[in-house]
């Protein structure tokens, strides 16, 4: 049998599940006060200059509500498709069906699916077939109820509150993220929403912004965000690797002697950030180019890390954009590894993590220690994927998915001095899925430390509570 057609059971539950839709549904105000709860969460996960499909989109009304360039939806049901387009006519509504292979012949930034895979009658070939309207970077959002609140919405059903629906799957979190992989997609992120899905005015307000997410296991909808595996390997010609240096001058040389090879062609971006010392004299000393590629010198207009990388990401030209601090503490021979992650399709952001393996012994301060594990907890909890050290300077990304951060940065607006948040919270605005990427952490071997511990760790946690609101209590 191929593994993409439907066996005669699920064709029949299939022409059941149609027949359903067709004789049609009340809509209740408390449906209405879910979906706008939804799209809430849409809007904050999808660019507004995306192409975006929902798949069972019913009579259109979660799209209606989406910002987004362009959306089609699409639904089993012929006659709710009908009756949409008589309620919303500026949308694209077309009758289709992903087990059935009806769907759009084009391809698309984002999938929805919402509250639809407990319908399907084979999940895994549904989602399968999903890929004949992706490209490489599609995202999948999902939502889907918190088997948890199985008992109250079956309550619910019974007593009138809610509409009755055919057999469900009841999926949960970890059967979708299962089905998923078996369908070549990957769960990289997830996270829980709408903890009263009653509309209680400023109470269930409150709840839903302030409560839910800190308690995401117990919200009444699960969100999930998947993109592609098994993809073709994507080689760069060239790759960026820009070096923020600031009182440097001891380690500039070694940085491009010790230099591997990342591409066909590279390019170093040393930009010198007001240092004491002679830095800036000994950029200027290096030559224009080294075994590998060319030498780029600049002086930065600002102050802070997060500015020279800003404005050293503004002068690359790299199919791949990379981050080495100055001070080599992170070795430079480490880099292709970072590399590899990209090109291997594992990954859209490569962080370095020094976390993992013993580190020399002077290279990072007790405190320093708990603070990044502090911040490793909190992250996590934050962008809703594992981001085990979030301070680490080695961080590299495909040149396409840095414009769309730098694009989206006023969300966040000039708020990271040093370049690491701004870059994190960046990649999760955007869905891109970060994997950690250990490194031997070394003792620096020149000069000291730009970093004021105390004060720039009080300039963290301010930060962090802001994107705490930003990114969580929306």
């Amino acid at each position: 049998m191929n593994p993409l057609s439907l066996p005669p059971s699920c064709a029949e539950h299939l022409a059941g599940l149609e027949q359903f839709f067709s004789v049609g549904r009340v809509r209740l105000p408390l449906a209405t006060h879910y979906r706008k709860s939804l799209a809430t969460r849409y809007n904050f996960l999808i660019r507004s200059n995306a192409t975006v499909l929902e798949v069972g989109c019913g009579e259109g009304e979660l799209l209606s509500y989406i910002d987004a360039e362009r959306k089609v939806g699409i639904d089993l049901s012929g006659e709710q498709i009908a009756r949409g387009k008589q309620r919303f006519p500026d949308l694209d509504l077309r009758v289709g069906c992903p087990e059935t292979g009806n769907l759009p012949r084009e391809e698309f930034d984002v999938i929805i699916l919402s509250d639809v895979l407990n319908y399907s009658p084979d999940v895994e070939v549904f989602l399968r077939r999903l890929t004949d309207c992706c490209h490489r970077n599609t995202r999948i959002l999902i939502n889907i109820h918190n088997t948890l609140w199985r008992p109250l919405i079956d309550l619910a059903r019974a007593l009138g509150f809610s509409n009755k629906q055919p057999m469900l799957n009841w999926l949960s979190r970890q059967d979708v993220t299962n089905l998923c992989f078996l369908a070549d997609w990957n769960v990289f992120k997830w996270l829980g929403i709408i903890i009263c899905p009653i509309p209680l005015g400023l109470i269930s307000n409150f709840l839903n912004r302030f409560v839910g997410p800190l308690l995401p296991s117990f919200c009444f909808s699960i969100f999930l965000v998947a993109c592609r595996t098994g993809l073709p390997r994507r080689d760069p010609d060239t790759v960026s690797v820009v070096i923020p240096a600031r009182n440097e001058a001891g380690s500039v040389t070694q940085a491009i002697e010790r230099m591997p090879q990342l591409a066909p062609n590279m390019e170093v971006i040393f930009i010198e950030g007001h240092s004491k010392d002679n830095t800036w004299e000994v950029i200027q000393n290096l030559p224009d180019t080294f075994r590998f590629g060319s030498i780029i010198k600049l002086q930065q207009t600002g102050k802070g890390k997060g500015n020279a990388v800003i404005e050293g990401f503004k002068a690359a030209t790299g199919q791949i954009l990379m981050i080495l601090d100055a001070d080599l503490t992170v070795p430079p021979e480490d880099l292709p590894k970072f590399v590899e992650v990209l090109t291997a399709g594992k990954a859209d952001f490569a962080n370095g993590v020094r976390l993992v393996y013993p580190m020399d012994k002077n290279a990072m301060k007790f405190a320093n220690l708990c603070a990044n594990k502090g911040f490793s907890i909190l992250f996590s909890w934050l962008l809703g994927q594992p981001v085990k050290d979030t301070l680490c300077g080695t961080k590299v990304l495909w040149q396409e998915d840095y414009q769309q951060i730098d694009r989206g940065r006023e969300y966040f607006g000039n708020f990271d001095p040093f370049g690491d948040f701004d870059l994190l919270f960046g990649a999760d605005k955007q869905n891109l899925r970060i994997i950690d990427v250990p490194i031997r952490y070394k003792e620096r071997f020149y000069g000291e430390t730009n970093i004021q511990r105390w004060k720039h760790g009080v300039i963290l946690l301010r930060m962090v509570v802001f994107a705490a609101q930003r990114l969580k209590f929306i």
